[in-house]
């Protein structure tokens, strides 16, 4: 009994390492495409930020290597973003075989609506945020100063928004997988939302710039979210109130 429990962590074991090879593999393959086209992809990354410079100015490379080390960066993290569907696939063959039927209806509509969510929030993020952002600080200096962004710190601010909005989009995925685990209910977050309302604009602080503008472009669509999560987290419950009820 005790080689058959330790053959079958082995086989876990193997099996866990053959998918973190395939989700890497996936990422690797994406990254190798997307090297030939990494200038292109920091243009149009940079686009909003070059839009509302002066016509006067360009952005700067303050490192020797930076001309290429960030656009790689930048690559990199395009990769990834690309591949996460092809590495959620990788974990969730990895989990499956030890969920239940029922469990497997309930995770897979989650698992398919925190992919587009995420990517939904780096949309809002480059298409909505980044220009109102940029348009305030380029317009907010005084005119003496003369604007230089450096390609590096723009690349690290622009990344820092892409996670902070990708992941607070992910609101509504972690409201119905509490209600639905059972460590909460819609009844109990609605008589906390003033608490709730106040927490996420701390956490926006966090995740954010220091400033006002983009802390108020994140808790907004957050709270939007969490509005969201609850009505459908409303039929992750019914059910399993249902079933107690018979």
């Amino acid at each position: 009994m005790t080689e058959q429990a330790h053959s079958g962590f082995v086989g876990h074991l193997i099996e866990l390492r053959n998918r973190l090879m395939k989700a890497l593999l996936s990422t690797l393959l994406v990254f190798i495409v997307l090297i030939f086209f990494m200038y292109d992809i920091y243009d149009f990354i940079s686009a909003p930020l070059v839009s509302n410079l002066p016509s006067n100015t360009s952005m700067i490379a303050t490192d020797v290597t930076s001309v290429v080390i960030v656009p790689i960066k930048l690559t990199l993290f395009l990769a990834f973003l690309i591949a996460i569907p092809m590495i959620l696939h990788q974990v969730w063959g990895f989990i499956a075989p030890g969920l239940y039927q029922n469990e497997k209806k309930m995770l897979v509509p989650i698992l398919i609506s925190s992919v587009f969510l995420f990517y939904g929030g780096v949309s809002f993020c480059y298409f909505v945020v980044l220009p109102m952002i940029l348009a305030f600080f380029t317009a907010a200096g005084p005119e003496m100063m003369t604007l230089a962004p450096d390609i590096g710190s723009y690349l690290s601010f622009v990344i820092k928004l892409f996670y902070a909005f990708g992941i607070a989009f992910e609101i509504p995925v972690a409201i119905m997988l509490l209600c639905w685990s059972g460590a909460t209910t819609t009844k109990s977050l609605k008589e906390k939302r003033p608490y709730i309302v106040v927490g996420v604009f701390v956490v926006a602080m966090f995740l954010t710039p220091p400033d006002v503008l983009s802390q108020t472009l994140l808790a907004l669509p957050m709270l939007l979210l969490f509005e969201l999560g609850l009505i459908l987290a409303a039929f992750y419950t019914a059910k399993p109130q249902q079933e107690s009820e018979e």
